[in-house]
């Protein structure tokens, strides 16, 4: 096919991409506000919504009625009846949701596993999924694609799982396996990167140009990285394991694991153990050491937050992120003093490139690899509407 992109119909489809990404990113806005947003005339921008609305892709509602200044504009809002499959494989139990163009979480499932799950349960357990939704929650919901978010190294260019160490997965070819059981398209993606692009577009690192993330689950702790304002894969699409990194610990009191790396020692099970508790989702781990007064619980608190510190001094020495973003059990760990975190982190790092860093939790919580997951099967609707 040839390249349109400076005829009249490649300038079109980029207008048409523009608006909708602004909707889906933004949420509902007025015609009023996409004129301004865009630089489009008022017809234009009417003529694009009308497309993008017998695309199925948005809705137009009527104006907002506490909005008395000016002509009133009808709203165009993103369609939640647009979805995608959000699917999160981990040594415990596989999560899946259904997440609408809108942000919205129409339905979610953990199911926990017995064993660890293979690429071909997974591939059956999302099949599964969407015939049981498509007849309840999703009738009449349109499953534009779905989205992997493996804890695992995930080949870039055709989502080839080299390498799933904790899930035992090796050399999977899971895209393909999901495309066979469900007939649609599918996207994997690792976790973390998944994770950092989700909390950039709509969590805490929303407009931030250089974060750090890391992202603690059942698997381990992996990294995303955003650098001026873009995501940063690497030559393979391997970047930020940041997991597997050695951190120096001056205290071998603090040791648990001989020879370890960073995820040996700052380790969901640990929390898990302290706790008393086997295999729960995060909101339950968190709350349980929330509630916990317990000295042996704050100890291991403290410990963690001591060695993640020193890993997370080492990103800024290298990064000079103005953020770091933590998820999953990282952020229990965190929350519990952000503050001391900081401080011990600014102490370990350089003079000066620790000075402006902020150190926030994830502000999508459980959702943020789930809405990673469908903002990567949403991409290809959002790049060409049409």
């Amino acid at each position: 096919m040839s390249d349109r992109t400076g005829t009249f119909d490649g300038v079109h489809r980029r207008n048409l991409s523009r608006l909708l990404g602004l909707v889906h990113l933004e949420g509902p806005l007025s015609r009023a506000r996409l004129t301004a947003l865009t630089g489009l005339n008022r017809s234009t921008v009417a003529t694009l919504a009308g497309e993008l609305v017998d695309l199925g892709l948005v809705e137009e509602r009527p104006p907002d009625p506490t909005n008395r200044v000016g002509r009133p504009s009808p709203v165009i809002a993103p369609s939640g009846r647009v979805v995608a499959i959000a699917v999160n494989p981990e040594v415990d139990a596989v999560t899946i949701a259904a997440v609408g163009l809108d942000g919205g979480i129409a339905v979610r499932e953990r199911l926990d596993m017995a064993g660890l799950v293979t690429p071909d349960e997974t591939a059956a357990i999302v099949a599964d999924a969407i015939a049981r939704w498509g007849a309840g929650p999703l009738a009449g919901a349109r499953v534009i694609g779905v989205g992997l978010a493996v804890p695992g190294l995930v080949r870039a260019d055709d989502g080839l799982v080299r390498l799933a160490p904790h899930l035992e997965w090796r050399d999977a070819p899971v895209r393909a396996l999901v495309e066979a059981a469900t007939g649609l398209p599918a996207v994997v993606g690792n976790d973390a990167t998944l994770g950092v692009l989700a909390e950039h577009l709509f969590g805490a690192g929303r407009g931030v140009e250089d974060l750090v993330y890391l992202n603690g689950g059942a698997s381990g702790i992996g990294g995303g990285l955003v650098v001026a304002g873009q995501l940063v894969g690497g030559a393979s699409g391997y970047a930020g394991e940041f997991g597997q990194n050695r951190p120096g610990i001056p205290d071998p009191a603090d040791r648990r694991a001989a020879g370890g790396v960073l995820e040996d020692e700052v380790a969901r099970a640990r929390l898990l153990a302290v706790v008393g508790l086997d295999h729960v989702d995060e909101p339950t781990l968190a709350a349980a050491i929330a509630a916990s007064e317990a000295p042996e619980v704050e100890a291991e608190l403290a410990r963690q937050r001591r060695i993640l510190a020193t890993a997370l001094a080492n990103a800024v020495n290298v990064l000079n992120p103005s953020l770091i973003v933590l998820g999953g059990f990282l952020a229990t760990v965190a929350a519990r003093d952000l503050e001391a975190l900081r401080d011990l982190v600014v102490a370990q790092a350089m003079p000066g490139a620790a000075d402006q860093v902020e150190v926030r939790v994830a502000a999508l919580g459980e959702d943020r690899l789930l809405i990673g997951a469908a903002e990567a099967a949403f991409a290809d609707v959002l790049a060409d509407p049409a």
